[in-house]
């Protein structure tokens, strides 16, 4: 078994590929959920305020045997926030029981609201002051993240978006990538696989490997470049979506997986959403 994957951020930082996500979860079900994740081997923590579970982050943190310095905690500013990030981190920090947060992220752009590139000024002190290590954004457009490094001359490290077998946003990746901004999946299997893990191919494929549909799908992220963070609070999924590190999809099965894409959003579409 290969040892789990890392990925090089272009400010220096350095993050797991393959994190654990925790939205929907509620603050007693998390305590576990990260406590069962850290026991197989997941060293990232990806919340937000808006889960309102920080708390219970905080609090399995706080009582689980890994040192601080091995964790990677993500965090999220929320829309309502976006005037007053300096604030809303340190009531994060607060709850997550924390002195530093590993990536802090604009959850939304809210075009409509037009506070993200003053949002991303004050996640630029909160790094400068060392409160966070590397600053990102999620569910930014093209247009959004050119507006911020037009700006502020600063280009975050992660875009974190919708993205799973049949919403591939591969213009979105290209865009990142040439901009050197990291790719991040939410939802990366699609809701709990509804028309993913009955297709043909991904079928096929956890076949030959000896894998289930899920596995197949978080290798798919993996082999393609993507950080991921499969979301569960179930102790045999946490595992599950962990066991990944000994099998790898060649370029052939890539491709067979890339034809699944049919740009199909189950989330907002981000430049429409405000809240």
């Amino acid at each position: 078994m290969t040892h789990p994957t890392v990925i090089k951020l272009h400010d220096g930082n350095v993050m797991p590929q393959l994190g654990l996500g925790v939205w929907k979860a509620g603050n007693e079900d998390v305590v576990n959920a990260i406590h069962k994740a850290l026991e197989v081997g997941y060293r990232a923590i990806d919340t937000a305020t808006m889960y309102k579970n920080e708390e219970g982050v905080g609090k399995a943190i706080q009582t689980a045997s890994v040192p601080r310095d091995e964790l990677f905690v993500t965090t999220k500013l929320w829309n309502d926030d976006q005037r007053r990030p300096a604030e809303a981190l340190q009531e994060s920090l607060d709850k997550l029981k924390l002195d530093y947060l590993d990536l802090y992220l604009i959850h939304w752009p809210d075009p409509a609201l037009d506070r993200y590139v003053e949002a991303w000024q004050g996640l630029i002190k909160l790094r400068e002051q060392g409160l966070v290590k590397s600053i990102g954004v999620c569910n930014f457009q093209a247009p959004h993240l050119q507006r911020l490094i037009d700006e502020t001359g600063v280009t975050p490290v992660i875009n974190q978006i919708e993205l799973h077998p049949l919403m591939q946003q591969r213009q979105m990746q290209v865009w990142n990538a040439n901009h050197k901004i990291q790719t991040e999946s939410w939802s990366p299997l699609a809701q709990g696989g509804e028309g993913v893990f009955d297709q043909a191919i991904i079928r096929r494929l956890a076949d030959k490997y000896g894998k289930t549909p899920a596995q197949v799908v978080i290798r798919w992220h993996l082999d393609s470049g993507l950080v991921v963070i499969p979301k569960s609070v179930t102790p045999s999924r946490i595992a599950e979506n962990f066991d990944v590190w000994d099998f790898r999809l060649d370029k052939d099965e890539l491709g067979e997986i890339a034809k699944l894409d049919q740009g199909k959003r189950l989330g907002p579409d981000p430049d429409q959403f405000g809240g």
